[in-house]
């Protein structure tokens, strides 16, 4: 180990451990508190500015009036800086020795970079109503936040939270649970600020109620707000911007709490597996070039970064444009097109959407169980989503069609939602038992560079349209062009992305591999024990030492169980279909070992 590794390792040994003991995952506290509590208000941050920083921009700073091209181009550029920190985080998450893991600490250091980000968006930025003077100090302030939360402050904690649940089990089905858990707090933070917070736009996005303007009342004449000459809601931006600096220093505290749950709450079993418990002298990772050739050789690795990259852009592209949509499509009682109508329908359609997202937590599993594979599940979903995409875009201005549409396509998304990580989790350990190496570095920078960069790519799509429409919040009432492009960009960019989906998810087939995959590792793993003069220590083994005898009997009475069910469906076979199945998995062994061979390793043996 190099003398940076050593210093690396010895400061993040410092850190305090987890608080998560025992060595089978279990529902409470690791998979509820340190997967979905913790994770859920660490995102939040992320899930606001995503939903509501543009708008920030163009409704209270009125940047997209004053410096169209900056509104246009920040997103976009700054996608380059995105994938330049996942790269750094995803090299330095790969070269960390430490006995609290290799993501974990990340998401210590991920902290103060957060902050400082959020405070330059919203703190530093200067604001003044009366004068323009202002204008280039918060384009600085705003180019410098931005970067700092998209570039490197997200990615530092996104990328290591992402791979923990490829890291914490080699049990499928624990791993397949924290997978559903973790991907629910994309739902729920998502939902935070897309389902309550509209509701509340009022305190962040401040009418001017000085009179300006021609009042609009309820029907016991209280004046609501005032509206311009083309029908758009007057705001009073000094005070809007005054609120969202109370705002963001709340959503700070709520970061670093979710951010401290999430470290104490997790553990890395597989990272402990290749380090030891207390010794941490591990090999260097593995250069990123090595990694590489072993992803771009693997078709299945391609496919699941070209699933994670199509899921992302239909999911972002929905949650920016989805206030912008309700607006513009929708228009109140009185036949005036608002934001804070907007943002009711947006609230009220993330609500019902919500449901079916929050039934398919539930379903997502089982239906992967039956189908035989969480690709099959996820190439079903794809189906449904595209046929909900489609049902919206018959008639984008009716609210209970796009209710329908959503509904659907809420539906559709949750295999993809739910069991992706875990899917993901499966090809790291099919290039393990192959290769014998993991690429949790490269991969984990990729996706990170996806899941972070994407809010800029789609935001930097939606500018474009916007642009192109010459959206304005006073013109509302009268651009017919925003009313034609927005079904197509709220609606249809999902319903594409999905449809991508189900194309390249016929050909996804990794979890047939998974037994020999499970089978080959354990029997590297005695290898390397043997040719290093130690004792090979097992789960079973590992539960005994750090559970108990009691740990250790209920986990081999579930294994002598499973191993009892199995037998007896294989005996229900008929004699054909016994064979058959026999054929099957020795012609995938032979496969598999085909593989092996090619990368100068043993054969693996049934």
């Amino acid at each position: 180990m190099s003398q940076k590794e050593n210093k690396q390792g010895s400061f993040f040994d410092k850190l305090p451990p987890s608080l998560i003991r025992k060595n089978n995952v279990t529902l409470i506290p690791e998979g509820a508190i340190g997967y979905l509590v913790g994770p859920t208000l660490a995102l939040l941050a992320n899930s606001v500015l995503s939903n509501y920083f543009n708008k920030y921009m163009s409704d209270v700073l009125h940047i997209n009036t004053w410096a169209s091209a900056f509104f246009t181009w920040l997103p976009v550029i700054s996608v380059i800086f995105v994938v330049i920190g996942n790269i750094l985080v995803g090299r330095l998450m790969d070269n960390i020795r430490s006995k609290n893991g290799k993501a974990r600490p990340l998401l210590m250091v991920s902290v103060p970079i957060s902050l400082l980000a959020l405070l330059f968006l919203f703190v530093f930025s200067p604001y003044n109503s009366t004068s323009t003077s202002w204008h280039t100090g918060a384009l600085v302030c705003i180019a410098i936040g931005y970067n700092l939360w998209f570039a490197f402050a997200y990615p530092m904690y996104y990328t290591p939270h992402a791979s923990l649940v490829s890291l914490s089990t080699r049990n499928s089905k624990d791993r397949s649970l924290l997978a559903t858990i973790s991907n629910a707090t994309m739902l729920a933070a998502m939902g935070l600020s897309s389902m309550i917070l509209p509701f509340f736009l009022n305190l962040l996005f401040v009418y001017d109620m000085s009179g300006i303007g021609t009042p609009v009342t309820n029907d016991a004449g209280k004046i609501l707000y005032y509206v311009d000459e083309a029908g758009a809601a007057i705001y009073d931006a000094q005070a809007s911007y005054s609120h969202w600096k109370i705002f963001v220093i709340a959503l700070i505290i709520i970061t670093f709490i979710g951010v401290m749950i999430e470290y104490f709450f997790t553990r890395e079993r597989i990272t402990e597996e290749s380090m030891g418990s207390e010794d941490t002298e591990t090999k260097a990772a593995l250069p990123i070039g090595e990694q590489a050739k072993i992803c771009f050789k693997d078709r299945y690795w391609v496919i699941m970064m070209v699933f994670f990259f199509l899921y992302q852009f239909g999911g972002m592209i929905k949650n920016v444009s989805q206030n912008y949509f309700c607006t513009a499509m929708f228009a109140d009682s009185m036949g005036n097109y608002t934001v804070a109508y907007g943002g009711q329908l947006q609230g009220t359609l993330a609500i019902i959407g919500a449901i079916p997202t929050a039934i398919g937590m539930v379903i997502a599993l089982p239906l992967a169980n039956i189908l035989g594979s969480k690709g099959k599940a996820i190439l079903s979903g794809a189906i449904v989503a595209v046929i909900g995409g489609l049902i919206g875009m018959l008639n984008p201005h009716n609210f209970v069609i796009v209710t329908i549409s959503f509904i659907i396509k809420a539906l559709g998304s949750t295999p993809a939602m739910y069991l992706s990580l875990a899917l993901l989790a499966d090809i790291f350990d099919h290039q393990e038992a192959i290769h014998g190496v993991r690429t949790d570095g490269l991969s984990m920078t990729i996706y990170g560079a996806i899941m972070a960069g994407m809010t800029g790519l789609t935001t930097g799509v939606l500018n474009a349209v916007l642009s192109a429409v010459n959206y304005d919040v006073s013109t509302l009432q009268t651009n017919e062009a925003l009313r034609a492009a927005m079904p197509w960009v709220f609606i249809g960019g999902e319903t594409i992305c999905y449809a991508g989906i189900f194309i390249i998810f016929l050909m996804m087939g990794v979890e047939k591999f998974s037994k020999i995959d499970h089978l080959a590792i354990v029997s590297d793993q005695k290898a390397a024990a043997e040719a290093a003069g130690t004792a090979f220590i097992s789960a079973e083994e590992k539960i005994r030492m750090e559970e108990g005898e009691e740990a250790y009997e209920a986990e081999l009475k579930k294994q002598a169980d499973a191993a009892a069910k199995e037998e007896a469906r294989v005996k229900a076979l008929s004699p054909e279909k016994r064979k058959a199945e026999e054929d099957a998995y020795a012609k995938l062994l032979t496969e598999f070992n085909a593989l092996r061979t090619a990368n100068g390793r043993p054969e693996i043996k049934a």
